[in-house]
């Protein structure tokens, strides 16, 4: 649902810069400029990081040429020896998908990052692009400022009375999971969890501020999922804002091949979720065309109806319950885990977690897993939800255990596809124009996975043979972001018929 995807022909780093250059262009200043970035390309383990690190990171320093040319860092179609990304634009318009696999990660070498985000609104596709290039930088900054500050993660530097409504929330869901760990689990945790579980918090709250005062992007009603995952040897962190969905794909004892779901869909109509968005005044139901669907409204309006209890962005619902404040949750890998799936709701709507992992299993080479995932679910769009425009689908696939030269493949082995979307467009001209907004039509869906359990079996849902469906067989999409109709504002018992409370 983002665009994830970004031209790099003709970029003026001045026009692209997603801050603020220390370097000024032109005359000495430039050279000096190129000379960094040559640096930065020859040193892996420094580059970015290091120049973040030396001038505080307080902003972002980097062009966003200079972002994209960091070896080891890839946003658009493509693999490595360790993971593979793929995505392809659905038919409700512009994609608002974006992906994104950073290895030496925070200048580590055995720390890979990697991230889905799924941009919902008529802006969703610039908000999923800013916070792909910007999150990963500066959880860069505050991992390393965290893992030398021994400061009580509690100490934001806020009183009680001045504490708002994401802060709360983040104290609350500190305690509360401290509280689910005993004593066992508390020993097993590594050391640098606590220091990269606090910066993720602190990541989470900086990005939601760093939209909020974007001049280029109206975040009101756009906003964005995120699932992100950091792997440092055998330990691997997920942080989860939204309905996005992270899953390993492991071996069981009798070596059949098990999905395992690491992430939650944080949807309205969890009760934890529920009771703070209650207690905030806003308001949670689902219409009856969809009763599977809760809905987060607005006290007195019936919109904007987003379908996520946590977001980027969306502004209009921030002090009705909506937080950007992730779940975070650890695992420590053995020798039975062999991948990790981040995937938009574009695949999970219409593809499980077993379904997911068979397909990335099966793969013929780890560089066409992605891909063929993505292809999977495109088709079971097709077949599942015939009356229905197809979503935006994005994938990444990280593999734990190392490269065999049966699981890898050259360039000509990758199939010729459709086309598939491979510009981006960051919404920012040279002359400073804001690129037209997405219509309503083209936001996309959120939904309970389970709601969309598929009745067929992998066979039939991933071939490619024509079939014929009556439209009384599909099933409706929705959207992640629903106006209520007008004429049901205006008649309580029309509107009381068309609603279902949780």
């Amino acid at each position: 649902m983002g665009s994830c995807l970004s031209s790099q022909q003709g970029r003026d780093p001045t026009l692209d810069s997603l801050g603020c250059s220390s370097y000024p262009i032109g005359g000495r200043g430039s050279k000096k400029w190129r000379r960094s970035r040559k640096t930065s390309e020859r040193d892996v383990t420094g580059g970015v990081f290091d120049r973040r690190t030396r001038r505080g990171g307080g902003g972002v320093v980097v062009g966003e040429d200079e972002l994209h040319r960091v070896p080891g860092r890839m946003f658009v179609n493509g693999w490595s020896e360790v993971a593979c990304l793929f995505t392809q634009q659905g038919r409700k318009g512009t994609n608002q998908d974006a992906m994104l696999v950073w290895e030496n990660f925070a200048s580590r070498n055995d720390t890979i990052f990697c991230g889905v985000f799924d941009g919902h609104g008529p802006y969703g596709h610039m908000v999923a692009k800013k916070v792909r290039d910007l999150l990963p930088l500066k959880l860069s900054t505050q991992w390393s400022s965290n893992m030398s500050d021994c400061s009580s993660p509690h100490q934001n530097g806020n009183v009680p009375g001045s504490m708002n409504l994401e802060e709360m929330a983040s104290i609350s869901i500190d305690e509360e999971w401290e509280e689910s760990l005993n004593a066992d689990e508390k020993e097993k945790l590594p050391e640098m969890f606590p220091a990269l579980r606090q910066s993720l918090l602190n990541t989470f709250k900086w990005m939601d501020k760093e939209l909020k005062m974007s001049p280029t992007i109206d975040c009101f009603c756009s906003g964005t999922t995120a699932v992100t995952l950091i792997k440092q040897g055998q330990d691997l962190i997920i942080g989860n804002v939204g309905d996005s969905r992270a899953v390993l794909g492991t071996r069981h004892k009798d070596n059949s091949l098990v999905a395992v779901q690491l992430t939650v869909d944080l949807k309205p109509n969890l009760p934890r979720e529920a009771a703070r968005i209650q207690q905030c005044k806003g308001r949670v139901f689902a219409l009856q065309d969809e009763p599977e669907v809760a809905r987060l409204w607005l006290p007195n309006s019936d919109s904007p109806g987003l379908a996520m209890a946590r977001a980027f962005g969306d502004f209009c619902l921030k002090d009705f319950g909506l937080i950007s404040v992730p779940d975070i949750s650890y695992r420590h890998l053995t020798d039975r885990d062999e991948f990790v799936v981040l995937a938009t709701d574009g695949v999970w709507d219409v593809l499980s977690n077993k379904e997911v992992v068979d397909i990335v299993a099966s793969a013929p080479s780890r560089a066409m897993a992605a891909r063929a995932l993505v292809n999977c679910a495109v088709r079971a769009w097709r077949l599942k939800f015939p009356t229905s425009k197809s979503d935006d689908c994005a994938a990444v696939c990280l593999f734990l255990d190392p490269p065999t030269p049966s699981n890898q493949a050259t360039v000509t082995e990758m199939p010729k596809d459709p086309v598939v979307a491979v510009a981006m467009d960051d919404g920012e001209k040279a002359n400073g124009e804001v690129e037209k907004p997405v219509s309503d039509e083209d936001i996309v869906t959120a939904r309970e996975a389970r709601a969309c359990q598929p009745t067929r079996s992998l066979a039939d849902c991933i071939s490619t043979e024509e079939e014929e469906w009556s439209a009384l067989e599909g099933v409706t999409r929705v959207n992640s972001l629903l106006n209520l109709p007008r004429f049901l504002s205006g008649n309580n018992k029309s509107s009381a018929s068309q609603r279902k409370w949780l």
